[in-house]
């Protein structure tokens, strides 16, 4: 997630160009959207996917604080009582993971959710803000945030100047017709003869190339296509015009959910690392090196994985095929060479 590319939002989150195959139509993507209106709740009641405009399922939980979680936090932190939360969802939002949502205030999404349910594990209130991408690291590195919640991918680059503790991976995803026999586990063969559309300039066209490559060694092709937006791709999905579409697997989620119940709706035939072959990439809470804050969070993740909520979110956004077992803190990450 460094070098930066125009619609891939696992590289810059803030700058999403939707390329899903839908429309997304939100109510109130306000560009001075930035405080959450749930910050004042202290009792552990958190509601997922609120108002979030049908991205979600929207669902009530309650968390219980880890005291020991909580007296392991850095002092300037438990003192405040509070942890700020920086999201890089300005000016327009990137559903399902973070925008303004259909009440025209609530910051809604699996980022700022997954984001207020840390807080409550680790008995803090949560106060959400929006900024743009580059603010949001604006304010890790001021202090003035205490952790980034903003589906952040671990790099090495990265790593020299914050601490990480991991949450979701990274990965993309294939969308095909829900009608479609294609199913893909990784394997590139499967895709011999078929046409598969691509977002230019992107992570995954990368990757998408170096298959079609590959293939061709042995006399196999994938035919590539490209179209200016997810209205385009959408078309020629439902038309037949291409067999699928390879992009991010949380964009590629919510236009699977928007689709449901639709005369043409589609599926996610498999998912592939957004780091390639070599290495699963992970998306991660991110702090400020030496801040004393990404431990606590990873072990509020692991107890948030242990005691089920944390599959209760992965699912109300349709994002379970991107769980994880435990939260790590500074996985590995994207090499230098590739970030």
């Amino acid at each position: 997630m460094s070098t930066i590319t125009p619609a891939r939002w696992r590289h810059r989150a803030g700058t999403l160009v939707l390329a899903a195959g839908v429309v997304v139509a939100l109510a109130g993507c306000a560009a001075n959207a930035n405080a959450d209106p749930g910050a004042g709740s202290t009792d552990g009641a958190v509601t997922i996917g609120a108002a979030s405009n049908g991205a979600a399922t929207e669902t009530k939980v309650t968390v219980d604080e880890d005291t020991a979680l909580h007296d392991a936090l850095p002092a300037d932190v438990k003192s405040s009582g509070t942890l700020t939360i920086g999201i890089g969802a300005l000016p327009s939002g990137f559903p399902p993971l973070a925008f303004t949502g259909d009440d025209q205030k609530t910051l809604t999404g699996s980022e700022p959710d997954l984001g207020r349910l840390v807080a409550a594990k680790l008995g803090l209130r949560a106060d959400v803000q929006n900024a743009t991408w580059d603010n949001l690291f604006v304010g890790i590195d001021g202090g003035k945030v205490d952790a980034g919640f903003s589906n952040i991918t671990v790099t090495e680059q990265r790593k020299e100047k914050y601490d990480f503790a991991s949450y979701r991976q990274d990965n993309l995803a294939l969308q095909v017709p829900a009608t479609s026999g294609l199913t893909f586990d990784g394997d590139p063969s499967v895709l011999a003869g078929k046409t598969i559309a691509v977002s230019s300039g992107t992570n995954q066209e990368k990757i998408l190339l170096e298959w079609k490559a590959d293939l061709a060694k042995r006399g196999d092709t994938i035919d590539v296509k490209y179209y200016p937006d997810g209205n385009a791709v959408k078309l020629a999905l439902d038309s037949g015009k291409i067999d699928g579409y390879f992009g991010p697997n949380p964009t590629i989620a919510y236009a699977n959910k928007q689709s449901a119940g639709s005369a043409h709706p589609t599926k996610t035939a498999g998912t592939y690392s957004g780091a390639g072959s070599s290495l699963q990439g992970l998306i991660a809470a991110t702090t400020k090196k030496g801040s004393g804050l990404a431990k606590p969070i990873a072990g509020a993740i692991d107890d948030l994985i242990a005691d089920g909520t944390y599959a209760k979110w992965l699912r109300a956004y349709n994002l379970s095929n991107e769980a994880v077992q435990h939260s790590e803190v500074n996985p590995e990450g994207l090499p230098l060479d590739n970030s």
